[in-house]
């Protein structure tokens, strides 16, 4: 028995030793006032890496250049999606122009209390009017000339041989008949090419009309609920962002409809212009000569040109040199009033863009998209424009001082504070 008790006692010591081993915690410590504050330094050892070596503007060059090169990889990734979505892309940028020409329109029909969706049809209907007129109109004007046109233009290519014989150049007629049959074997080493390609636009036949319906409704809802459509598309950005947004599309959208206006008023300005002097002169093909001016006046400063360029080839060679040196100087005519009067006085008022942007816009837009890269390049750089200078001096999406879209004055004559970027 005794044994036993010391054993019991021997445990429970052990037991209470190691409960209070495991409970003991050192009490708090408090400095001496006589020691001051304590103060910690932390000693880090420094990792050498590749950048001690390196200046600092290497270092800086290097941080933009990765930044540089994922911004060119979005943009890259993102033209690639839309060049596979071309086919609803195409139809929707031509929707949108279109309704920025139309809007106007269908707005004083809504104001005069008529239904949403009756205004947006009966303007549609209306324009789809006065643009199938339209080309009706020039096909049967293209086809009732045909036959004479034919007989001009041969009669007008032996006066161009002669001329080129006779006139300064003074080319011998070997020479010429040299450059015709060059020009014939050109034409029928190419006829595999110029077949493929003829079979190709054939294969873009459905495109073209699954894209002209799609314009069609596209356009039908743009003037219908434009306006809940950009809504809509609003509340999906985080809502410090909504109300800027927000505003910056109404002010790109006033910009987008100001240029749409003031390119289709220069356009039939200068359409009307040449018309009329292929007209008086009766060249052949003077109203769709006409048309061609107007649809290229669309792309800004080459279109004309090239529209100007294939009339004084068509009066070159149905109606001889001399009335093409008159549709030339009609052209350039109509080109001056245009550069110095028209794009002053109406585009300047829409947008106010410089000619060196408007031209490297054009050609990005171009090699891009081609033509309609080049058709709708403007109209994006001036939207971009507007949102852009409107969000730099209001980010928190108020108002304008003058409840006018930013963009449509020039740098030259903004006031210091317009000018001044935000810090």
């Amino acid at each position: 028995m005794p044994l036993v008790w010391v054993d019991t006692a021997r445990r429970r010591a052990q037991n209470r030793l190691s409960v209070a081993r495991r409970t003991w915690t050192p009490p708090p410590f408090t400095a001496d006032p006589s020691l001051g504050e304590a103060s910690v330094v932390l000693v880090e050892q420094a990792t050498p890496s590749v950048d001690d070596g390196l200046p600092r503007g290497v270092r800086l060059a290097g941080a933009w250049a990765w930044r540089i090169i994922l911004f060119i990889a979005a943009a890259y990734l993102l033209i690639r999606v839309i060049s596979m979505l071309r086919i609803v892309v195409i139809p929707i940028a031509i929707a949108l122009l279109l309704a920025a020409l139309f809007e106007p329109l269908a707005a004083a029909l809504r104001r005069r209390h008529m239904n949403r969706s009756l205004a947006a049809g009966l303007v549609l209907v209306s324009g789809l009017i006065v643009v199938f007129g339209g080309l009706t109109l020039i096909v049967q004007t293209f086809i009732s000339q045909l036959d004479d046109l034919s007989t001009q233009v041969g009669e007008g290519i032996a006066e161009v041989q002669g001329w080129l014989a006779q006139g300064p150049l003074h080319l011998s007629q070997s020479q010429l008949s040299d450059g015709l049959v060059r020009l014939q074997n050109a034409i029928t080493e190419n006829q595999g090419a110029l077949t493929s390609g003829a079979l190709s636009t054939a294969t873009t036949l459905g495109e073209v009309v699954a894209g002209f319906f799609l314009v069609l409704f596209t356009l039908f809802f743009y003037l219908r609920d434009g306006g809940q459509i950009w809504t809509f598309v609003c509340r999906m950005l985080p809502r410090t962002a909504r109300i800027p947004a927000a505003r910056a599309g109404h002010y790109s959208w006033h910009t987008l409809v100001s240029y749409v206006r003031a390119t289709v008023l220069v356009a039939f300005v200068d359409a009307a212009g040449i018309g009329i002097g292929l007209a008086i002169l009766r060249v052949p093909l003077a109203l769709p000569l006409a048309a061609l001016v107007f649809l290229s006046a669309f792309i800004p400063v080459i279109g004309a040109t090239l529209s100007g360029a294939v009339a004084v080839l068509v009066a070159l060679v149905t109606v001889g040199p001399i009335k093409a040196l008159i549709v030339l100087a009609v052209v350039i005519a109509v080109q001056q009033l245009e550069g110095h009067v028209l794009q002053p006085l109406i585009m300047g008022r829409a947008v106010a863009l410089h000619p060196l942007a408007v031209i490297l816009a054009i050609a990005i837009g171009v090699v891009v998209a081609g033509i309609i890269g080049g058709l709708v390049a403007v109209p994006v750089l001036a939207v971009l424009n507007t949102a852009i200078r409107y969000l730099f001096h209001h980010p928190d999406g108020e108002p304008t001082p003058d409840r006018e879209a930013p963009g449509t004055k020039p740098a030259d004559e903004l006031s210091p504070a317009e000018s001044e970027l935000p810090r």
